[in-house]
């Protein structure tokens, strides 16, 4: 196969689609209802009891990636800082020590439910109890609006895992949850006008506080934001147009960053700045495909070709170092997250659609290089499902 053959991408494409339509009409991939249940699922947001089992088995007997990984969060498996009362996100150290405090919340939460050591599970809880009385954010921009969707999505699958700690108890859990209401909502509950990676950090940090909330309403309102964002953030050229969104000015090339072609899978920041935020938006939008999928409704299957475009011209991109002549910049970031696991457990494995670019990417690129940021936290830790063989496809 040629990487650089668009005709190829298209006709593969095409066949992906033909595959899953086949499987609906099987039943071997029906869609899951669009109500949530009468009851929230827990630990059900990023994380299922089912996965974690399943990956700490993996680790009890050695395998990788699952292992190797598992050391890296550990060695972020640290005890607390000191918990801010209010957080101005344009202050960069408050910005800083809250971020770390919030990684070590989720990464000691990790490490307990994974290995059993109960060190983990009272450093994580230490930390949460400490944070159970942040007041709020304080800042005039949308960067408060960001920094609390970082900060919520570590805080929230933390919380959500340690509700089964023998060190966290009713009344912890009551205290972190209203202070969620309290000190997140505010700046989750409004969308940001900025660009769409911002909403969507906003949409799967609100996802996984309504989860550990028992929060119906805020959980719906993530659903629909994310309905709303995801055909306004991913570009389809059935689309004919790019789907209007507050914050664009009445102006999509300009808001798309001038795209020189507007191909399947374009994302509104992939000409920004060559894929570095594009793959906190795409991750973003399926952090809370699964956190729903966990929750009993499919937002995987309406939005398939819309997902499955925006991973595979992405990782054709970051593989071959060229923007496939989508953006007036031919090259495309360096930068690598520890990201696509997610989507690609979903379609792949779940669901068994090739995906070769992004199964590539993740094999050659993510695994061994990819870099854990804020709420991209070691997706192949947690949702990894298969080692994978280098490639020798022609690049």
């Amino acid at each position: 196969m040629t990487l650089g053959s668009a005709q190829i991408f298209t006709q593969l494409h095409a066949g992906i689609w033909l595959t899953v339509m086949s499987l609906l009409a099987l039943g071997l991939a029906s869609p899951i209802s669009a109500d949530v249940g009468s009851a929230f699922r827990h630990p059900g947001a990023m994380n299922t009891a089912a996965s974690l089992d399943w990956v700490k088995a993996k680790i009890d007997e050695g395998k990788e990636p699952w292992t190797s990984t598992l050391q890296e969060v550990e060695q972020k498996a640290l005890p607390a800082s000191a918990a801010l009362a209010v957080i101005d996100a344009g202050d960069q150290a408050q910005a800083a020590a809250s971020k770390s405090d919030a990684v070590k919340a989720y990464a000691n939460a990790l490490a307990w439910r994974l290995t059993g050591k109960r060190r983990y599970s009272r450093q994580s809880s230490a930390i949460l109890r400490m944070w159970a009385d942040f007041r709020g954010f304080v800042g005039t921009t949308d960067q408060d609006k960001l920094h609390a969707g970082w900060l919520g999505v570590l805080f929230g699958e933390a919380a959500e895992i340690m509700r089964t700690s023998p060190d966290w108890k009713a009344d912890d859990i009551a205290a972190f949850q209203t202070m969620f209401r309290r000190a997140f909502y505010p700046k989750l509950s409004t969308p940001s006008r900025w660009n769409g990676n911002v909403d969507l950090t906003q949409i799967d940090a609100l996802m996984t506080i309504a989860v550990f909330n028992d929060d119906k309403d805020e959980f719906k309102r993530g659903l629909q934001r994310l309905e709303v964002r995801s055909k306004a953030y991913i570009f389809l050229e059935s689309d004919l147009t790019p789907a209007a969104i507050e914050g664009d000015g009445g102006n999509s090339p300009a808001f798309w960053f001038h795209p020189t072609k507007w191909a399947d899978g374009l994302t509104q920041e992939t000409c920004r700045d060559n894929g570095h935020h594009a793959q906190f938006g795409l991750a973003s939008a399926l952090h809370a495909a699964e956190i729903a999928w966990n929750q009993g409704v499919d937002v995987y299957t309406p939005h398939m070709r819309r997902y499955t475009a925006a991973m595979e011209l992405m990782a054709r991109q970051l593989l071959t170092g060229n923007m496939q002549g989508t953006c007036r910049s031919a090259m495309a970031t360096a930068n690598i997250f520890d990201t696509f696991e997610v989507g690609f457990n979903h379609y792949n494995h779940r669901m068994g659609l090739p995906l070769p670019f992004t199964e590539r990417l993740i094999s050659e690129r993510v695994r061994p290089d990819g870099m854990s940021e804020l709420n991209i936290f070691h997706e192949t830790l947690t949702h990894s499902k298969a080692p994978m063989i280098t490639s020798s496809h022609e690049r």
